[in-house]
Protein backbone atom coordinates (compact mmCIF):
# COMPACT_ATOMS: atom_id res chain seq x y z
CA UNK A 1 0.00 0.00 0.00
CA UNK A 2 2.90 2.68 0.39
CA UNK A 3 4.47 1.75 -2.60
CA UNK A 4 1.02 2.61 -4.40
CA UNK A 5 -0.01 5.48 -2.39
CA UNK A 6 3.98 6.65 -3.52
CA UNK A 7 3.50 5.74 -6.92
CA UNK A 8 -0.03 7.17 -7.06
CA UNK A 9 1.52 10.47 -5.64
CA UNK A 10 3.60 10.82 -8.02
CA UNK A 11 1.67 10.16 -11.48
CA UNK A 12 -0.72 12.58 -9.94
CA UNK A 13 2.17 15.37 -9.79
CA UNK A 14 2.67 14.68 -13.87
CA UNK A 15 -0.65 15.23 -14.79
CA UNK A 16 -0.39 17.81 -12.25
CA UNK A 17 1.94 19.31 -14.69
CA UNK A 18 0.53 18.57 -17.79
CA UNK A 19 -2.91 20.29 -17.06
CA UNK A 20 -0.82 23.48 -15.85
CA UNK A 21 1.19 23.71 -18.63
CA UNK A 22 -2.27 23.17 -21.00
CA UNK A 23 -3.31 25.79 -18.96
CA UNK A 24 -0.60 28.59 -19.59
CA UNK A 25 -0.41 27.37 -23.32
CA UNK A 26 -4.09 28.66 -23.79
CA UNK A 27 -3.28 31.75 -21.46
CA UNK A 28 -0.46 32.82 -24.09
CA UNK A 29 -2.81 32.62 -27.12
CA UNK A 30 -5.09 34.58 -25.30
CA UNK A 31 -2.05 37.28 -23.75
CA UNK A 32 -1.08 37.23 -27.71
CA UNK A 33 -4.29 37.84 -29.47
CA UNK A 34 -5.29 40.55 -27.19
CA UNK A 35 -1.74 42.41 -26.52
CA UNK A 36 -2.16 42.29 -23.00
CA UNK A 37 1.51 42.41 -21.43
CA UNK A 38 0.48 42.07 -17.92
CA UNK A 39 -1.14 38.82 -18.49
CA UNK A 40 1.69 38.21 -20.95
CA UNK A 41 4.22 38.83 -18.21
CA UNK A 42 1.92 36.42 -15.50
CA UNK A 43 2.34 33.67 -18.17
CA UNK A 44 5.56 34.18 -18.24
CA UNK A 45 6.52 33.70 -14.39
CA UNK A 46 4.60 30.88 -13.98
CA UNK A 47 6.38 29.31 -17.04
CA UNK A 48 9.51 29.96 -15.02
CA UNK A 49 7.62 28.14 -12.19
CA UNK A 50 6.80 24.92 -14.37
CA UNK A 51 9.94 24.50 -15.82
CA UNK A 52 11.94 24.26 -12.60
CA UNK A 53 9.11 21.58 -11.36
CA UNK A 54 9.61 20.08 -14.63
CA UNK A 55 13.58 20.03 -14.19
CA UNK A 56 13.15 18.30 -10.72
CA UNK A 57 10.92 15.89 -11.75
CA UNK A 58 13.05 14.80 -14.51
CA UNK A 59 16.25 14.79 -12.61
CA UNK A 60 13.91 12.44 -10.58
CA UNK A 61 13.35 9.76 -13.13
CA UNK A 62 17.10 9.31 -12.85
CA UNK A 63 16.54 7.59 -9.31
CA UNK A 64 14.89 4.39 -10.41
CA UNK A 65 16.57 2.25 -8.57
CA UNK A 66 14.52 -0.47 -6.52
CA UNK A 67 15.91 1.59 -2.99
CA UNK A 68 16.22 5.10 -4.53
CA UNK A 69 12.45 6.33 -3.14
CA UNK A 70 13.33 5.20 -0.08
CA UNK A 71 15.48 6.02 3.37
CA UNK A 72 19.12 6.05 4.30
CA UNK A 73 21.64 5.09 6.61
CA UNK A 74 24.36 7.01 6.83
CA UNK A 75 27.52 6.08 8.46
CA UNK A 76 30.94 8.14 8.74
CA UNK A 77 34.16 6.48 9.70
CA UNK A 78 37.86 8.93 10.55
CA UNK A 79 40.26 7.46 8.63
CA UNK A 80 44.13 8.35 8.57
CA UNK A 81 44.81 11.19 10.16
CA UNK A 82 44.36 11.27 13.82
CA UNK A 83 42.95 14.04 15.32
CA UNK A 84 42.32 15.98 12.49
CA UNK A 85 40.36 13.13 10.65
CA UNK A 86 38.31 12.53 13.78
CA UNK A 87 37.58 16.57 13.40
CA UNK A 88 36.87 15.96 10.05
CA UNK A 89 34.26 13.26 10.61
CA UNK A 90 32.65 15.73 12.59
CA UNK A 91 32.97 18.13 10.13
CA UNK A 92 31.16 15.93 7.76
CA UNK A 93 27.97 14.77 9.76
CA UNK A 94 27.38 18.34 10.43
CA UNK A 95 27.68 18.84 6.34
CA UNK A 96 24.93 15.80 6.05
CA UNK A 97 22.53 16.67 8.81
CA UNK A 98 22.37 20.44 7.36
CA UNK A 99 21.61 18.59 4.02
CA UNK A 100 19.44 17.00 5.15
CA UNK A 101 17.68 19.90 7.17
CA UNK A 102 17.15 21.88 4.04
CA UNK A 103 15.40 19.19 2.59
CA UNK A 104 12.89 18.19 5.26
CA UNK A 105 14.55 15.11 6.05
CA UNK A 106 14.52 13.33 9.68
CA UNK A 107 18.02 12.22 10.68
CA UNK A 108 18.61 10.54 14.05
CA UNK A 109 21.76 9.44 15.34
CA UNK A 110 21.37 5.97 16.75
CA UNK A 111 25.33 5.38 17.22
CA UNK A 112 28.61 7.11 17.72
CA UNK A 113 32.00 7.30 19.14
CA UNK A 114 33.89 10.07 20.06
CA UNK A 115 37.85 10.53 18.81
CA UNK A 116 40.40 10.75 21.87
CA UNK A 117 40.98 14.17 21.90
CA UNK A 118 38.40 16.19 19.24
CA UNK A 119 35.60 15.10 17.09
CA UNK A 120 34.18 11.70 16.58
CA UNK A 121 35.75 8.16 15.21
CA UNK A 122 31.86 6.63 13.68
CA UNK A 123 28.97 7.84 13.50
CA UNK A 124 25.76 5.93 11.81
CA UNK A 125 22.97 8.30 11.23
CA UNK A 126 19.22 7.09 9.96
CA UNK A 127 17.56 9.88 7.25
CA UNK A 128 14.36 9.75 6.58
CA UNK A 129 12.46 11.25 3.74
CA UNK A 130 11.36 10.42 0.39
CA UNK A 131 14.48 9.99 -2.43
CA UNK A 132 17.06 9.88 0.90
CA UNK A 133 19.02 7.13 -0.45
CA UNK A 134 18.94 8.33 -4.01
CA UNK A 135 20.58 11.42 -3.31
CA UNK A 136 22.76 9.73 -0.45
CA UNK A 137 24.39 7.14 -2.40
CA UNK A 138 26.29 9.66 -4.33
CA UNK A 139 28.34 10.60 -1.53
CA UNK A 140 29.61 6.46 -0.61
CA UNK A 141 33.35 6.77 -0.42
CA UNK A 142 36.79 8.29 0.72
CA UNK A 143 36.13 11.81 1.54
CA UNK A 144 39.86 14.15 2.10
CA UNK A 145 40.37 17.06 3.38
CA UNK A 146 43.68 19.53 3.38
CA UNK A 147 44.07 22.45 5.61
CA UNK A 148 46.29 24.62 8.34
CA UNK A 149 45.83 21.96 11.12
CA UNK A 150 43.77 23.75 14.58
CA UNK A 151 45.53 20.67 16.29
CA UNK A 152 48.76 21.48 14.84
CA UNK A 153 51.30 23.32 17.42
CA UNK A 154 52.97 24.59 14.36
CA UNK A 155 50.04 25.16 12.11
CA UNK A 156 51.09 23.07 9.18
CA UNK A 157 49.13 22.14 6.42
CA UNK A 158 47.50 18.36 7.07
CA UNK A 159 45.43 15.73 5.25
CA UNK A 160 42.67 13.75 6.85
CA UNK A 161 40.77 11.25 5.37
CA UNK A 162 37.03 9.86 6.33
CA UNK A 163 34.85 7.13 4.68
CA UNK A 164 31.57 7.41 4.08
CA UNK A 165 28.87 4.70 3.74
CA UNK A 166 25.32 4.76 2.42
CA UNK A 167 22.91 2.21 3.25
CA UNK A 168 19.24 2.09 2.43
CA UNK A 169 17.18 1.43 4.94
CA UNK A 170 14.91 -2.14 4.27
CA UNK A 171 11.27 -2.65 6.04
CA UNK A 172 10.98 -5.63 8.46
CA UNK A 173 9.10 -7.63 5.55
CA UNK A 174 11.27 -7.50 3.29
CA UNK A 175 13.17 -10.31 1.28
CA UNK A 176 16.33 -9.92 3.72
CA UNK A 177 15.90 -12.82 5.99
CA UNK A 178 17.54 -12.81 9.50
CA UNK A 179 17.40 -16.02 10.84
CA UNK A 180 17.96 -15.93 15.29
CA UNK A 181 20.81 -18.58 15.07
CA UNK A 182 22.31 -16.53 12.75
CA UNK A 183 23.38 -13.85 14.93
CA UNK A 184 25.00 -12.81 17.82
CA UNK A 185 23.61 -10.71 20.58
CA UNK A 186 25.84 -8.76 22.92
CA UNK A 187 25.17 -6.11 25.20
CA UNK A 188 27.23 -3.59 27.07
CA UNK A 189 27.44 -0.01 28.78
CA UNK A 190 26.78 2.93 27.02
CA UNK A 191 29.76 4.60 26.36
CA UNK A 192 27.97 7.52 24.67
CA UNK A 193 26.52 11.25 26.13
CA UNK A 194 24.95 10.15 29.08
CA UNK A 195 26.74 6.73 29.06
CA UNK A 196 28.81 4.87 31.09
CA UNK A 197 29.38 7.25 34.00
CA UNK A 198 25.73 7.62 34.33
CA UNK A 199 24.43 4.65 32.58
CA UNK A 200 24.05 1.23 35.34
CA UNK A 201 22.55 -0.65 32.83
CA UNK A 202 23.93 -2.62 29.64
CA UNK A 203 21.44 -0.65 27.09
CA UNK A 204 24.20 -0.50 24.10
CA UNK A 205 23.94 -3.38 21.74
CA UNK A 206 26.26 -5.11 19.83
CA UNK A 207 24.70 -7.63 17.22
CA UNK A 208 27.33 -9.83 15.01
CA UNK A 209 25.25 -11.55 11.97
CA UNK A 210 28.00 -15.17 11.91
CA UNK A 211 27.30 -15.81 8.15
CA UNK A 212 28.80 -12.96 6.53
CA UNK A 213 30.92 -11.31 9.80
CA UNK A 214 29.40 -8.26 9.65
CA UNK A 215 29.05 -6.22 13.37
CA UNK A 216 26.95 -3.52 14.22
CA UNK A 217 26.66 -1.49 17.39
CA UNK A 218 24.23 1.21 18.60
CA UNK A 219 24.07 2.58 21.49
CA UNK A 220 22.43 6.17 21.75
CA UNK A 221 19.08 5.12 23.19
CA UNK A 222 18.75 4.92 26.75
CA UNK A 223 16.27 1.80 25.82
CA UNK A 224 17.91 -1.57 25.52
CA UNK A 225 15.33 -2.83 22.68
CA UNK A 226 15.19 0.61 21.18
CA UNK A 227 19.26 -0.21 20.49
CA UNK A 228 18.77 -3.64 19.75
CA UNK A 229 15.92 -2.55 16.88
CA UNK A 230 18.02 0.24 15.64
CA UNK A 231 20.91 -1.99 15.39
CA UNK A 232 18.56 -5.00 13.62
CA UNK A 233 17.72 -1.83 11.25
CA UNK A 234 21.01 -1.28 10.33
CA UNK A 235 21.95 -4.84 9.89
CA UNK A 236 19.18 -5.26 6.50
CA UNK A 237 20.15 -2.70 5.35
CA UNK A 238 24.11 -3.52 5.23
CA UNK A 239 23.09 -7.53 4.37
CA UNK A 240 20.79 -5.63 1.42
CA UNK A 241 23.87 -3.79 0.02
CA UNK A 242 25.79 -7.04 0.35
CA UNK A 243 23.74 -9.49 -1.75
CA UNK A 244 23.22 -6.25 -4.34
CA UNK A 245 27.11 -6.27 -4.00
CA UNK A 246 27.23 -10.17 -4.75
CA UNK A 247 24.29 -9.77 -7.17
CA UNK A 248 26.58 -7.14 -9.44
CA UNK A 249 29.68 -9.01 -9.14
CA UNK A 250 28.41 -12.39 -10.41
CA UNK A 251 26.98 -10.57 -13.52
CA UNK A 252 30.16 -8.67 -14.09
CA UNK A 253 32.32 -11.67 -14.10
CA UNK A 254 29.60 -13.28 -16.49
CA UNK A 255 30.57 -10.18 -18.51
CA UNK A 256 34.63 -10.69 -17.79
CA UNK A 257 34.96 -7.04 -16.11
CA UNK A 258 36.79 -6.45 -13.19
CA UNK A 259 34.23 -4.86 -9.93
CA UNK A 260 35.92 -2.12 -7.73
CA UNK A 261 34.90 -1.56 -4.24
CA UNK A 262 33.14 2.06 -4.50
CA UNK A 263 34.34 2.66 -1.28
CA UNK A 264 37.97 2.09 -1.40
CA UNK A 265 38.96 4.84 -3.61
CA UNK A 266 38.70 8.72 -3.18
CA UNK A 267 35.77 10.58 -4.51
CA UNK A 268 35.92 14.21 -3.40
CA UNK A 269 38.23 16.90 -1.73
CA UNK A 270 38.01 19.55 0.03
CA UNK A 271 41.01 21.80 0.22
CA UNK A 272 40.81 25.00 2.14
CA UNK A 273 44.68 25.66 1.96
CA UNK A 274 46.37 27.44 -0.25
CA UNK A 275 43.27 27.76 -1.72
CA UNK A 276 39.73 27.02 -1.63
CA UNK A 277 38.11 24.65 -3.70
CA UNK A 278 35.70 21.24 -3.58
CA UNK A 279 36.22 18.85 -6.56
CA UNK A 280 35.00 15.64 -6.97
CA UNK A 281 37.27 13.47 -8.99
CA UNK A 282 34.74 10.94 -10.14
CA UNK A 283 32.32 14.03 -12.49
CA UNK A 284 35.26 16.61 -12.43
CA UNK A 285 32.46 19.03 -10.73
CA UNK A 286 33.94 21.66 -8.48
CA UNK A 287 33.65 24.50 -6.67
CA UNK A 288 34.96 27.34 -4.91
CA UNK A 289 32.83 28.12 -2.46
CA UNK A 290 33.98 25.94 -0.04
CA UNK A 291 31.79 27.61 3.00
CA UNK A 292 28.54 26.67 1.23
CA UNK A 293 29.31 23.20 0.31
CA UNK A 294 30.31 22.08 4.41
CA UNK A 295 26.85 23.76 5.47
CA UNK A 296 25.35 21.42 3.13
CA UNK A 297 25.03 22.43 -0.44
CA UNK A 298 25.89 19.53 -1.94
CA UNK A 299 22.71 19.18 -4.66
CA UNK A 300 25.14 20.55 -7.04
CA UNK A 301 27.22 17.24 -6.44
CA UNK A 302 25.26 14.46 -6.00
CA UNK A 303 22.97 15.29 -9.02
CA UNK A 304 26.16 15.58 -11.47
CA UNK A 305 27.31 12.35 -10.52
CA UNK A 306 23.62 10.91 -10.70
CA UNK A 307 23.45 11.90 -14.17
CA UNK A 308 27.07 10.96 -14.52
CA UNK A 309 25.63 7.37 -14.00
CA UNK A 310 22.52 6.64 -16.08
CA UNK A 311 22.28 3.50 -16.82
CA UNK A 312 24.36 1.75 -14.38
CA UNK A 313 23.26 -0.22 -11.03
CA UNK A 314 23.16 1.96 -8.35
Amino acid sequence: MRQLNSLRSEVEGWLRLHEQIHESSELLDLAIAEGDEALGAAVAAEVEQLTQDLGRREFRLLLSGPHDRGSAILAIHAGAGGTDASDWAEMLLRMYLRWAESRGFKTDVIDQMGGDEAGIKSVTVTVEGEYAYGYLHAERGVHRLVRLSPFDSAHRRHTSFALVEVWPQIDEDSEIIIRPTDIQIDTFRSSSAGGQHMQKNETAVRITHLPSGIVVSCQNERSQTQNRENAMKVLRARLAVLEEQKRREQLAELKGEHVKAEWGSQIRSYVLHPYQMVKDHRTGYETGNTSAVLDGRLDEFMEAFLRSTVGQPA
